[in-house]
């Protein structure tokens, strides 16, 4: 039965990536969207997203099945349980890059260009590099690297503050482009909670590794 139950965990985690590589692939043509102004791609990011949306009931119902059938313990557990709630965080990630799409093409693209986007190029890399990081951890079951996810995100969490408080003062000087503003502090948004669904996915991780629960405060496992 144990090997039985580790093919099913294996078969699990394997859709679990795939889906994953779907949401990076969403976020990467998203940001291609706004940052290079191509509205052609829109159509693939919404087609994806029902991909998504499949493939996250299926993982549930794979991972309730594994936990019905072979009432795993320990570690297994704890792998099956982090599994259903990445599935959770990566479905949400894909809908926050619909959200950036939809933004971009119904109303950014149809307006005058700002001459600056500030820092949300970097906080889309950034939040991209976070959804990758984080999915490595889970194949690997890599501590370390959950851990540096975490950091990243408190950066994230700056860039966001430090461009929404320009992007305020630009609209002030600058009135006759706040709804451009308006809707790049929206897709700005949408890139900082992307970052916050893989800094979730980095815990979820430490949870399954190290069986430590460190959501709501700062506690990492030593």
């Amino acid at each position: 039965m144990k090997r039985h139950v580790h093919e099913e965990i294996e078969l699990l985690k394997n859709k679990l990536l795939f889906m994953g590589s779907i949401a990076e692939e969403m976020l990467r043509l998203s940001a291609k969207v706004f940052l290079e102004r191509k509205e052609g791609i829109s159509e693939t990011i919404f087609q994806k997203e029902e991909e998504v949306n499949k493939l996250q009931m299926e993982i549930d119902e794979m991972g309730v099945k594994i936990l019905a059938l072979y009432q795993p313990e320990a570690t297994d557990l704890r792998t099956i349980l982090s599994s259903i709630k990445i599935n959770a965080e990566l479905e949400r990630i894909a809908d926050q890059a619909v959200n950036v799409t939809q933004t971009a093409t119904y109303h950014l693209l149809k307006e005058v260009p700002v001459q600056s986007l500030m820092e949300i190029p970097k906080i889309a890399t950034m939040a991209q590099e976070m959804i990758k990081e984080s999915l490595d951890a889970f194949t690997k079951s890599d501590l370390t690297l959950a851990q540096n996810i975490l950091k990243k995100d408190q950066e994230v969490d700056l860039l966001k503050s430090k461009t929404l408080n320009e992007m305020i003062s630009t609209i002030s000087h600058n009135p006759q482009q706040a709804k451009q503003f308006v809707d790049l502090i929206l897709i700005a948004k949408n890139l900082e909670k992307i970052a916050d669904h893989a800094t979730n996915i980095a815990e979820d991780v430490i949870f399954m590794v190290a069986g430590k629960d460190i959501r709501h405060h700062a506690q990492q496992p030593s």
